[in-house]
């Protein structure tokens, strides 16, 4: 049915979504989701130079040597940032956007402009107190299975601290690219609510909901697949 192409979230990586992978290829989706440099299977190159821009460059490469058009971009958490700079740049590639409880930036805005100021205090201490350059991960959200959250403990790994304050610099004017929101409900005081309410303010964007907390890809993953069906279905509808 689609060409899609995921912006995974901060500290994740590809393994993340190993749960969608079936139920993708059972809808007919062509489904790629390549790990970010310094993160996953790819830890193993995080330097202090690794930025936003770093992780946009892994994405382009991806449509570009794999030669992907029309292509359903989305992006979750973190992801919504990178993948608004993928869209920026490789707007004759991208389809339509899908925001998966993401940050959803305007031109000139980092991760850092889009969360509360104690926010940030609070991840600059935990910097501080490490090796000065990578951000620990976040908590598990609470309703993960315990299995699950073994596995997911053992694989999130810091991320570089440039990916949270470079900010996105559009390269072609604001996107016109039909956008849909998906807001995970399920999760209390999420910073995500202000971009879920802009999507449902602003024209130009598709609004959904989904019962879950913030990785349904991991807590709910049939139940996003028939959601992510319904918004592929109905922004490719005239």
């Amino acid at each position: 049915m689609a060409t899609i192409l995921l912006a995974h979230g901060a500290w994740s990586a590809a393994w993340a979504w190993k749960k969608m992978r079936p139920l993708m290829a059972s809808s007919g989706h062509a489904f790629f989701a390549p790990t970010y440099t310094g993160l996953g299977e790819r830890s193993h190159l995080a330097t202090p130079a690794v930025d936003l821009d770093t992780h946009i460059e892994d994405l382009l490469h991806v449509l570009f040597y794999e030669d992907l058009r029309d292509v359903v971009l989305i992006g979750h958490s973190y992801g919504g940032i990178v993948a608004t700079g993928v869209a920026d740049r490789a707007r004759d590639r991208i389809s339509q956007l899908i925001y998966l409880d993401a940050f959803v930036p305007e031109n000139g805005q980092s991760l850092t402009d889009l969360v509360p100021a104690e926010q940030n205090e609070r991840t600059r201490a935990a910097v501080a107190k490490g090796d000065g350059w990578r951000v620990p991960p976040n908590p598990t959200p609470g309703d993960t299975a315990p299995e699950d959250r073994e596995w997911i403990s053992e694989r999130r790994v810091p991320q570089p601290l440039k990916c949270f304050e470079q900010p996105l610099v559009f390269a072609h004017g604001d996107l016109r690219l039909p956008r849909s929101y998906i807001r995970a409900t399920a999760t209390p005081h999420s910073p995500f609510a202000p971009f879920g309410e802009r999507a449902q303010r602003e024209p130009g964007w598709r609004y959904y909901e989904i019962g879950a907390t913030h990785s349904p890809h991991v807590t709910a993953p049939d139940e996003l697949m028939a959601l992510l069906n319904r918004v592929i279905t109905e922004a490719g509808a005239p």
